[in-house]
């Protein structure tokens, strides 16, 4: 399966002069724990870093810093963006997920324009799936050898 098509397609994003202050709003207002951080360009959005919930605790509340004068660029702007391209192997991209100690990655095509965030979630949801595939084979399987049995 292609990251691509494993990917959510929903992505909250923010520029990356928004305060902390906008993008725990933003969270809240949307319903998730993370925002990927985006610069425009021509008209496509290019993913800088991603922002959770846990950010903000570790890297504002804990720290004292004032949330609505900090930027979320200026608390991002050094980190190295990891992300995963539409056409990878989602195995692939779950080992980088895995080597890098992340949880969700931006996806992007070949232009590096975002076209969508994979998260555990996906991949948990993915899995439960196949999971569920198998045990309708092995159901499946017992009921075809029943019938079988019986003529």
């Amino acid at each position: 399966m292609k990251t691509g098509d494993a990917c959510s397609h929903n992505v909250v994003c923010i520029e990356g002069a928004a305060s902390v202050s906008d993008a725990a709003g933003r969270m809240r207002e949307a319903h998730v724990g993370d925002l990927v951080i985006v610069k425009q360009e021509n008209g496509h959005r290019i993913p800088t870093a991603i922002i959770t919930d846990r950010d903000l605790v570790l890297e504002v509340l804990a720290t004292d810093l004032d949330a609505d004068t900090v930027s979320i660029g200026d608390l991002f702007s050094s980190t190295e963006l990891i992300t995963a391209s539409v056409d990878d192997e989602l195995e692939s991209t779950l080992d980088s997920m895995w080597l890098h100690g992340i949880r969700r990655i931006p996806v992007v095509d070949r232009h590096g324009h975002l076209v969508g965030l994979v998260a555990m979630d996906n991949m948990l949801q993915i899995i439960t799936e196949q999971l569920s595939n198998i045990v309708r084979l092995i159901k499946r399987q017992a009921e075809l050898e029943a019938k079988r049995r019986l003529q």
